[in-house]
């Protein structure tokens, strides 16, 4: 009998790891970590603790697509030998083929900021209190996407809505590759659903932004004008703040040359919110550099569109029909609730395969979507 054709592809996937270098270059990377000096500089290590994950992430990858191909392989043998393991192999070849489709996308992670956590901005669109709820919704959403991940959350700026939802949110999202993940989810999203909001119980469209950027570390250096600035404090207000801070110390900072504004009101002391607004204008920054160079050679749809009609990047359906679909990718999803409960994995990992073979439209109003 034939080797089987999905274990012989996924057995050649793992050559491009090319396991022994992977191996040798942890080794000398844990010698350097063993030097007890080199903990007397936090920073220093940081990036050096981030490699040893990454390589001991990729020494797993190796050893898991060994160990499922030798299964399958002994599962042949086995039948070759008259025993029943239809069932087992395959459940084994379904593994195998999810197995694969998880390293396929994390290939593709390679860009210098794709390993970094990612700092995520919910705004929501024209609508009032219909679209701060749905931009509340697409923030919880992220948020459960993230525990599901394992990944660690930390709010730095929310601003309640009037009646409902949110004015704004920005929060961080810890973990490795998150930004990578996660930097496909920047532009528009819409909701059709029948609002609870309207005692006619009419369909109602709302719209809400989303924008991604990368916490960059101190090994990438972003030049920040003192003059540049403009920064405010105001008094705290909102998850965070609310009841407890009577003091000014929310602080606002505007970067005038761009037009970048961000502001923190999580921590009770001025400076602490300081510190993490500079850390994440000097993300905005970055991202903003980044989006000129992929404007400039026309690789990267723009995701700063209108938060209205033709410009959304996914839509959520729950009236009159439910299912989510991205539009760029054409990705579905039927079960809705599902995704707005955090299963995003079949839209990021199609916006990577989309992206990398050059198949990624740029949002438009040609919706087969539309209600």
């Amino acid at each position: 009998m034939p080797t089987p054709r999905c274990a012989t592809r996924c057995a050649t996937c793992g050559s491009i790891f090319d396991p022994a270098r992977i191996r040798r270059e942890l080794a000398d990377l844990e010698k350097k970590l063993s030097d007890p000096s080199l903990w007397s500089d936090p920073e220093a290590s940081k990036p050096l603790m981030r490699d040893r994950k990454r390589l001991e992430q990729l020494v797993s990858d190796d050893e898991g697509l060994v160990r499922r191909t030798d299964d399958i392989e002994a599962y042949f043998e086995l039948a070759r030998e008259g025993e029943d393991v239809l069932a087992d192999l395959e459940k084994g070849i379904n593994e195998l083929k999810t197995f694969a489709e998880e390293l396929e996308a994390r290939t593709m992670l390679s860009g210098e900021a794709d390993p970094l956590n990612a700092i995520v901005t919910v705004h929501p669109g024209a609508g009032g209190t219909e679209s701060q709820d749905w931009a509340e919704m697409l923030m919880r959403m992220y948020l459960r996407w993230a525990e599901q991940q394992g990944f660690k959350t930390e709010m730095n700026d929310y601003q309640a809505g009037e009646e409902a939802g949110i004015k704004s949110a920005t929060f961080t999202i810890a973990g490795e590759y998150a930004f990578g993940l996660l930097a496909g989810e920047s532009g528009v999203h819409r909701l059709v659903r029948i609002s609870p909001f309207d005692s006619a119980k009419r369909r109602h469209t709302s719209f809400a932004s989303v924008f991604v950027s990368p916490e960059i570390d101190d090994s990438i250096h972003v030049d920040i004008k003192q003059e540049d600035l403009r920064i405010d404090t105001y008094r705290s207000g909102g998850k965070g703040g609310q009841h407890v801070n009577t003091t000014d110390s929310a602080v606002r900072i505007t970067h005038n040359p761009t037009g970048i504004v961000v502001q923190c009101q999580n921590e009770r002391s001025q400076h602490k919110n300081r510190e993490k607004a500079f850390k994440m204008l000097r993300s905005r920054l970055y991202e903003h550099e980044l989006e000129k160079k992929r404007a400039e050679s026309k690789k990267l749809e723009d995701s700063k569109l209108d938060i209205n009609f033709g410009s959304q990047i996914r839509s959520y359906v729950l009236q009159p029909y439910r299912m989510a679909k991205d539009h760029r990718t054409k990705v579905e999803v039927g079960d809705v609730d599902k995704v707005l409960d955090g299963y995003l994995d079949p839209f990021l990992r199609g916006y990577l395969l989309a992206k990398r073979r050059g198949t990624a439209v740029a949002a438009s109003g040609e919706d087969d979507l539309e209600v």
